[in-house]
């Protein structure tokens, strides 16, 4: 059996191969890096990880992020559980946010001590106060040379449609929605993105709501019949429209509810109207969070003509099960912005996110924009 010895001799080890000298509560999630070789690395790696409220991706990426041939030195990729606070909580956040990023330095065999800069895209990262509580407690992670960068996921998504450029306007719909954007002269908007406690419509969690509350509605006489009610109880395994009570209060969190989306997706395909209704309601609330951020923005120029990228992100705008919603959005967009610019990432926002750290290490940039 090791002895203490042995296993503060590990320990150091460990910390010297990292390059961090103080350890945390999370610190068995680095048990791998006593087992890389002790050499200094060669060359450096960035990260970028988006997390949001259904999961958290962290890419590993060789720096520089871009090559010459416009390549993406990808190194590795770890998926982990959601981490947007306001729905799972602070503890369990960080938890996702720290297992993705160790998950993805171990699967490409790299120590701490190799990263160069590390960005986090962060759904619920909505002030100055949540980016400095996160920069905190990434400091006792990484090394002191490390450069850290804390935005909202939507400026990832962004830089991950406009090749890193902070430019144009961004509409992520998924277990939540968010619409922000970025000037030409830097200046920043959003819209929406507050959580369904204040109201996300458009979001996945909001449609899959609307349609639980129309099966209420329709049980009780309030609403008409629609397909929902049967296609979305066989899907949970219920019987009767009231067991959704204990279903839905049992544990409420967004993204369990969210994930009924292909559900009325599916339905609406099938023709049923109400489930039409609450798809259609969603794309005229999704519009009107293009709406403001441009607006207030001004991407469009002072003549309505000027042209600038919109890049959409998020499961709900993706054309599945039947239905696409990204279509009926566009074109509600395009009548009040003519000169838009529809964009659908090439690259996931977590590479986005890279390069935004990578740009972190070029402009060594303190403030930070949520």
């Amino acid at each position: 059996m090791p002895s203490s010895a042995d296993d503060e001799d590990a320990q150091q080890q460990q910390q010297q191969q990292s390059g961090c000298k103080r350890p945390h509560a999370s610190s068995e999630l680095w048990e791998f890096e006593s087992l890389i070789a002790a050499e200094p690395p060669k060359s450096k790696v960035v990260l970028g990880v988006d997390g949001g409220g259904t999961c958290t991706v962290c890419v590993c990426v060789a720096a520089p992020v871009v090559a010459r041939d416009g390549s993406l030195p990808l190194l590795s990729r770890c998926v982990t559980a959601s981490s947007n606070h306001n729905s799972v909580g602070d503890a369990a956040a960080r938890r996702a946010i720290e297992e993705s990023m160790a998950g993805a330095l171990m699967k490409a065999c790299i120590p701490r001590s190799a990263v160069q800069a590390v960005c986090l895209a962060l759904a619920g990262v909505d002030s100055p106060s949540d980016g400095e509580g996160y920069l905190s407690w990434m400091r006792k992670i990484f090394p002191s040379t490390v450069e850290m960068a804390v935005h909202n996921d939507g400026v990832a998504a962004l830089a991950s449609g406009t090749a890193g450029k902070l430019y144009g306007c961004v509409l992520i719909a998924g277990t939540g929605t968010i619409a922000l954007g970025f000037g030409e002269d830097g200046k920043f908007a959003r819209a929406s993105g507050v959580g369904p406690g204040l109201g996300d419509q458009g979001s996945g969690f909001a449609i899959a709501s609307q349609a639980l509350a129309a099966i209420m509605r329709a049980d009780d006489g309030r609403g008409p019949a629609t397909s929902l009610t049967p296609a979305i109880l066989k899907t949970l395994g219920l019987s009767l429209p009231q067991d959704l009570i204990g279903w839905v209060y049992a544990d409420a969190s967004w993204a369990r509810v969210a994930s009924l989306l292909p559900v009325v997706k599916a339905c609406a395909r099938e023709g049923d109207t109400v489930a039409r209704k609450v798809l259609n309601d969603a794309v005229y609330e999704l519009s009107c969070s293009v709406k403001a951020v441009v607006g207030r923005l001004k991407l469009n120029g002072n003549d309505g003509m000027k042209t600038f990228p919109l890049v959409l992100a998020g499961g709900v705008l993706e054309n599945d099960d039947g239905w696409d919603l990204c279509k009926p959005l566009m074109e509600c967009v395009a009548e009040m912005f003519p000169r838009v610019q529809p964009i659908r990432p090439k690259v996931e926002p977590a590479i986005g996110a890279a390069m935004l750290a990578w740009t972190q290490c070029q402009t060594s940039v303190t403030e930070e924009n949520f």
